[in-house]
């Protein structure tokens, strides 16, 4: 009888403790063996620090036989934009079977985005192995960013989440029918207490009298969501809007994936402020610090820290520039609308100092609302993946359409579908004639739009 090794893929510190705490809960058959296979898929991966090189990991190390590097199997490729040829497989599967020890054992898979690489690559290599998806932030209240092949997508068993948003059920590849299960928190907040203990770059914060206010950094510019400039313009809104609500410490860490930048100009704004601005010399888990410093106040654009921060450490939480985001973000079906949607219907906005300081959400029917609003989100999205979900997206929309809820939506996305909202009533029967939709198409194809 064969041997049996369980491969963990993960690409951040937070992916691997989701992993960790998994494990801890007893959420995984037992198995000959266990590997973690690290991954760094930053832009330029020789300027991020991978995750096994992040204060912390060694605890995360213990609950694995051996660490493998994805990047290095495939050098010189990058792990986002590389996966094998169909006709490659068979001697891709063989290469990585010898250079990893695997023999014949048998495999299952534990990976988090499986619609992409190199979630998608390591699935491919491996084509007969049972898979896991594990979601570690918010994306997974989502659809499926794009059509999976069936021949991965009916391979996986089940999704892992950790349940940051209580009662909301992921949306996240329930087109293969496939059931979710939560970490439970427990477990991960436990997993993230051991990660805070080795982080030694917070003590000089941690041992002030005054808690500060946590700046949250994000991956924004890099992808494309935003320009250097319109990313520095949104931290600077955090800076203002954390000073006018009293706090005169403030702590900014930058996303760890992010390019380095000097943070002058906040240092500079804090100053004028009358406020002092922190920035640590290396990259620190957000979790670490609500772990070892407990700030008076967590503020950030849509980032799963500030659910973990509200949800698992009971810390006040604030969001900014989300509706600038809302507005944006393109195509509509960009993956981040999500959780971006999340953050703006449940978390207070910075510069409503009331609602900061109740912990009130923006509306008051924002959360009991939130499933109906993500299935039409969700439906609007990918359209052709949750035909299903039509239904309840024309009647939110028809419910629920008003100023406050037009942000999630754009209106010729929702004549292109024809769903309530999409154009004047009068002429609501135009997007359902076939001639009309074909002339539209064909008049965008002319004008480029």
């Amino acid at each position: 009888m064969s041997r049996t090794t369980q491969i963990f893929c993960a690409s951040t510190l937070y992916g691997a403790a989701t992993l960790a705490a998994a494990l801890d809960a007893g959420l995984f058959e037992p198995a000959d063996r266990r590997l973690l296979l690290v991954g760094n898929d930053a832009a330029v991966p020789e300027t991020a620090p991978a995750l096994d090189a992040m204060p912390g990991f060694a605890r995360i190390r213990e609950r694995f036989d051996e660490v493998l590097s994805w990047n290095g199997t495939i050098a010189p490729f990058h792990p986002r934009g590389w996966s094998p040829r169909a006709d490659d497989v068979p001697m891709w599967e063989r290469y990585v079977r010898l250079l990893w020890g695997l023999g014949d054992d048998g495999i299952r898979l534990v990976v988090q985005s499986v619609h992409a690489d190199p979630a998608l690559a390591v699935c491919r290599l491996f084509t007969d192995a049972p898979v896991d998806v594990y979601a570690d932030g918010l994306m997974g209240y989502g659809p499926t960013p794009g059509k999976i092949d069936p021949l991965v997508g009916t391979r996986v068993d089940r999704l892992l989440h950790p349940g940051l948003v209580p009662g909301l059920a992921p949306l996240l590849l329930t087109e293969f029918g496939v059931p979710s299960e939560e970490v439970p928190a427990e477990a991960l907040t436990k997993v993230l207490g051991e990660l805070a203990q080795d982080e030694d770059a917070l003590a000089d914060v941690a041992d002030g009298a005054e808690r500060p206010a946590l700046l949250l950094g994000q991956y924004l510019s890099a992808p494309g969501l935003l320009t250097g400039h319109q990313e520095e313009e949104l931290y600077l809104r955090m800076v203002r809007g954390a000073v006018a609500l009293g706090h005169r410490r403030l702590l900014f860490v930058p996303h760890p994936a992010a390019p380095a930048r000097r943070p002058g100009r906040l240092s500079e704004e804090a100053e004028r402020l009358g406020a002092r601005l922190t920035v640590p010399e290396r990259p620190v888990l957000a979790e670490a610090v609500f772990q070892r410093v407990r700030p008076a106040l967590v503020v950030g654009c849509f980032p799963t820290a500030l659910f973990t921060a509200a949800g698992l450490y009971g810390l006040p939480v604030a969001r900014v520039g989300t509706d600038t985001l809302l507005a944006r973000l393109a195509p509509y079906q960009n993956g981040d609308r999500v959780p971006l949607t999340i953050a703006d219907a449940l978390l207070p906005d910075l510069e409503d100092a009331a609602a900061v300081a109740d912990r009130r959400t923006p509306a008051p029917e924002g959360s009991a609302n939130l499933a109906a609003l993500l299935r039409a989100v969700g439906h609007t999205m990918q359209p052709r993946i949750h035909p299903e979900l039509r239904a309840d997206a024309e009647q939110y929309l028809s419910r629920h359409l008003d100023t406050r809820t037009w942000r999630y939506f754009k209106r010729r996305r929702l004549t292109s579908l024809a769903l309530p909202g999409g154009v004047p009533a009068q002429l609501s029967f135009l997007p359902r004639n076939a001639t009309v939709r074909r002339l539209a198409r064909r008049a965008r194809a002319l004008t480029g739009r």
